[in-house]
């Protein structure tokens, strides 16, 4: 997975579909900067939360489990694991499971993994794992991403599968999507399906007609602005929390 957005942290960042060469960035919503709540007691994302490249959630297929379509950006990972990650960094994770969240319409799965090189690693194979070592985490996965975006003014988000009271789905089913949003992928890369704006510039799939050479990849990388870390302000109303009864 490409980490997004360490542990912790509030900064709404994401990979750029639309940029050239699909670069992590800050998510821009009527001018400003955006950052996820605390919303107690959770502090900022409550795990190192990215996506698994070479994905894509099509929003011209409707997903037969949700009634759905995609929501038009790779698939989405919680990792787990003990170690805080570093935005931009590529870590080697096992699945575990996923979860079916729909947001404003749209499938938006989330997958359940943690870090091949966590200490623990080996005891987590399977979703019911999580629940056994990891007590709670899960359940406040759920409430997370189903209240996050209400202080924003936005109603809750809703879950496929909850007339089973099983929210998550196991690893077999986890990797059966993963294998399917490739594919998507694929198709997009490959100029058969139709992006719709997305850059699919790549310098690695050679059926594609989209391929760049590496040092015009590099050209593009060299333009750009240095990262924006220490020396950018971060808004004082971030760290405060927001209460919300639940519903």
């Amino acid at each position: 997975m490409v980490v997004e957005v360490p542990r912790w942290l509030n900064a709404k960042m994401e990979i750029a579909t639309k940029d050239p060469l699909n670069p992590i960035k800050q998510d821009v919503k009527k001018g400003k900067l955006r950052y996820v709540a605390n919303l107690f007691p959770y502090k900022g994302y409550i795990w190192n939360y990215g996506a698994i490249p070479q994905t894509w959630e099509d929003p011209g297929h409707n997903d037969e489990h949700t009634g759905c379509c995609g929501d038009n950006d790779p698939i989405d990972v919680c990792e787990i694991g003990s170690k805080v990650c570093a935005r931009g960094e590529i870590i080697r994770v096992k699945v575990l499971g996923i979860l079916a969240m729909i947001d404003e319409g749209e499938t938006d799965w989330k997958v359940i993994a943690i870090n091949v090189d966590d200490p623990d690693a080996a005891n987590y194979n399977v979703i019911n794992d999580v629940k056994r070592l990891k007590p709670g985490y899960l359940e406040a996965t759920v409430d997370w991403f189903r209240r996050y975006k209400v202080p924003e003014g936005k109603p809750e988000n809703q879950f496929a599968f909850n007339a089973e009271f099983k929210e998550f789905k196991d690893k077999d089913f986890a990797i059966d999507i993963i294998k399917s949003t490739h594919d998507y992928w694929r198709a997009l890369v490959t100029k058969k399906t139709d992006g719709k704006g997305i850059s699919c510039m790549n310098t690695t799939v050679f059926e594609s007609p989209f391929q760049c050479d590496p040092d015009a990849a590099k050209a593009i990388v060299d333009a750009l602005p240095p990262p924006c870390e220490s020396a950018c302000t971060i808004p004082t109303d971030v760290d405060k929390w927001f209460h919300h009864q639940k519903n």
